[in-house]
């Protein structure tokens, strides 16, 4: 037969979309023309595609020999495309019967020797593989983290010759059974080792309940990156769907395959990140650190350090819970539902009100330090806490407090409450959910407004702090809210007007 089709998987953001390997060997000069929009690195398949039949034992065909990669207008790039293409070429010279690749999608590099290396975004292409009904063929390397799509036949090779001898029937490769790698969760850090600051860790508490985000301003040393730090360890385990999502971003993202799941994300950027590093970018885009934050945290310390213009452009992911980057051939969507927890200074030299009386920073110094934060992000934050210094004490007690053991449970038993009431965390209720699950008696709803209009809160603000005055009352397990709830859900913002 002088053609064959192979079915294989392109990489555009965090999804796999089909793509078809076409191979036809016709008459005429000794000769490989690679069509279908190739970038580079897949124009260079030929070159290792030919070296690795050749090395394999095998006869590279002496005739004109022509690649489709289809559709053309889906740009295709890495050597994810070798595997597909060698096993075209054998197939359509009749070295192994074509009807065996029918129901087969392969991704994988080759190496000169013949050798199938690992590539990325293997999870991708596996869920919708899963999808297709397809089995699924990858590097022996990436054989883990294909089994992570349950239901999915996986065949896992280590060489080009080994899968041709699968395909002719001489040696046939079992399905791939998973090994239980990667579910391997690293332990977190225990709240108990965070001396004092009762407030603040009240705070996270109220922020892990309703995935809140949240600022922590203080002096310096007074524990706010390790306050940031146990926050997922009091966040609930990942959903299997969830999971699922984190890891593909990080299969898409990492250069080496998955080595842990299912983890919540903790990512901490240095404030002098891009803003492509931060959101996501570049020509063949990448995701960025709030994708890979994704169901996570993502913590940003020394938050005015950070360029505006790359803090601003966090607004519309906060609000939406993804990310669309828009280039001249298309646009990529990438998801982004985090939790953000930042931690400042409270002004630049950190110690304004300080008991020590060390600052010396003028009201215009202060003044232009905390403008490098707009209104709009600060309004995107529900809980605003000052983290105060506590009294130096080297020898801490074994236990300063609840541990992340009692608190994380406490957080379950007001999640459990919120998905069984609205089927979503209290942070993400839109208005309508609002209106439904949020109502007040008609005099605390006066209280509130005047509340609002008093430290002038901008009607999203005022949204916001129903949201945390409802995940205060799930924590006590109440069906209303009170006035207590909204006292101290005001009282969080109270910060970010001082």
């Amino acid at each position: 037969m002088s053609l064959a089709v192979v079915h294989s998987r392109a990489q555009v953001g965090v999804d796999a979309p089909a793509v078809t390997v076409e191979a036809h060997l016709a008459n005429g000069l000794p000769s490989l023309a690679l069509v279908g929009l190739p970038e580079t690195a897949v124009k260079e398949s030929k070159d290792r595609v030919r070296s690795a039949i050749l090395n394999s034992a095998f006869e590279f065909p002496p005739r004109r020999i022509t690649l489709n990669l289809a559709p053309a207008d889906l740009p295709k790039d890495g050597g994810r495309f070798d595997l597909a293409i060698a096993l075209g070429i054998l197939a359509a010279s009749g070295q192994i019967p074509a009807k065996a690749l029918e129901n087969i999608e392969c991704l994988g590099e080759l190496a000169l020797s013949g050798e199938i290396r690992s590539v990325r975004g293997v999870l991708p292409a596996a869920l919708a593989a899963r999808t297709s009904g397809r089995t699924l063929v990858v590097p022996s390397a990436n054989a883990e983290e294909a089994s992570l799509a349950s239901g999915l036949n996986v065949i896992a090779a280590e060489h080009l010759l080994q899968l041709a001898a699968h395909f002719n029937g001489l040696a046939v490769i079992a399905p791939y059974q998973s090994k239980g790698l990667l579910h391997h969760v690293q332990p977190y850090p225990d709240l108990s080792e965070v001396q004092g600051q009762l407030a603040a860790k009240r705070a996270l508490l109220v922020a892990a309940a309703g995935s809140h985000n949240l600022l922590f301003s203080g002096p310096p040393g007074t524990g706010k990156t390790l306050l940031a730090s146990r926050l997922p360890g009091l966040l609930p385990p990942l959903g299997e769907q969830e999971a699922l999502e984190v890891a593909a971003i990080h299969s898409v993202a990492s250069h080496t395959p998955l080595t842990a799941w299912p983890q919540r994300p903790f990512r901490t950027p240095h404030h002098s990140a891009s803003g492509p590093a931060l959101v996501g970018g570049g020509s063949r885009p990448q995701p960025g650190e709030i994708t890979l934050a994704h169901h996570g945290v993502l913590f940003l310390d020394e938050l005015p350090e950070f360029d505006r213009k790359v803090l601003e452009v966090l607004r519309e992911p906060l609000e939406s819970g993804h990310i669309v980057i828009a280039r001249a051939r298309d646009k990529v969507r990438f998801p982004a539902r985090f939790q953000l927890v930042a931690a400042m200074n409270p002004c630049p030299c950190g110690f304004l009100g300080d008991p020590s009386g060390r600052c010396r920073c003028s009201s215009e110094q202060i003044q232009r330090y905390r403008a490098k934060l707009s209104g709009p992000l600060l309004d995107r934050i529900d809980l605003h806490v000052t983290v105060a210094r506590e009294t130096t004490t080297l020898h801490v007690p074994q236990s300063t407090g609840s541990d992340t053991a009692t608190s994380a449970a406490h957080v379950a038993n007001a999640r459990q409450r919120q998905m069984q009431r609205q089927g979503c965390a209290n942070a993400f209720l839109d208005l309508a959910g609002l209106r439904q699950h949020c109502p007040l008696q008609a005099d605390d709803q006066r209280w509130l407004e005047n509340a609002c209009e008093r430290l002038a809160l901008s009607l999203r603000a005022a949204h916001r702090v129903l949201k945390v005055a409802r995940t205060l009352a799930d924590l006590e397990c109440a069906a209303e809210i009170s006035r207590q709830h909204l006292a101290e859900a005001m009282q969080y913002r109270g910060h970010a007007q001082s």
